[in-house]
């Protein structure tokens, strides 16, 4: 009776469209492999995180999801984000997962206190913890104790739909705003401030 980390994966060579007009291709491929391996390194070393399942249709992703002894559950086809989620849940729950911690891979300033961090909010359950992105709107960390007590929502206003699932079944919602967890890598404005941040970082 654990927690599971469930990370969705998009093609590592297609993913970051947005991206486009500052990244070549290959760019965002390294970009993408980067992220997912600073993300599987993160959760590997949170001790509280029994297992960490990568769900994507990408074999590449898949392969060095292993190489951090991560779970994989590969998909056919290219099914909705949250259908691929709920059936990464189904698989965590065989495994007598009791609670979930869903993380994408594209949280370049993502570190271990981050995700203590959600954990302290994840006191007495039934509960939700949420992390919006940085407009508010997406949903960058969703955790659930018991897994699957709410239905994933996420696309456009995924943060307020989350919100609305937990407060219609009647289960307490936490909100975790971290600046870290906030920021994720979807337009050239999300990669400049990112570049800021590094840039500040490394001054004496």
């Amino acid at each position: 009776m654990g927690l599971w980390a469930i990370v969705p994966v998009k093609p590592l060579r297609r993913g970051k469209s947005r991206l486009a007009s500052v990244l070549s291709e290959d760019e965002r491929a390294l970009l993408n492999f980067t992220m997912l391996s600073n993300t599987l390194r993160t959760l590997r070393d949170v001790e509280e995180i029994e297992q960490i399942l990568v769900v994507s249709r990408d074999p590449a992703a898949l392969s060095l999801a292993r190489e951090f002894n991560a779970r994989t559950v590969q998909e056919d086809g290219q099914p909705e984000l949250n259908t691929a989620l709920q059936r990464a849940t189904v698989v965590a729950q065989m495994y007598a997962a009791q609670e979930i911690l869903i993380l994408p891979a594209d949280l370049p300033l993502l570190s271990v206190s981050d995700v203590r961090r959600i954990l302290q909010y994840a006191k007495n359950p039934p509960v939700v913890v949420i992390s919006p992105d940085r407009r508010n709107d997406g949903t960058n960390a969703l955790y659930m104790n018991p897994g699957g007590i709410i239905e994933y929502r996420y696309g456009p206003g995924s943060f307020h739909q989350h919100v609305e699932q937990a407060r219609i079944k009647g289960v307490r919602v936490e909100i975790c705003q971290l600046s870290t967890l906030s920021l994720d890598l979807d337009l050239p404005e999300d990669l400049d401030l990112l570049k800021q941040i590094e840039a500040m970082q490394i001054e004496p």
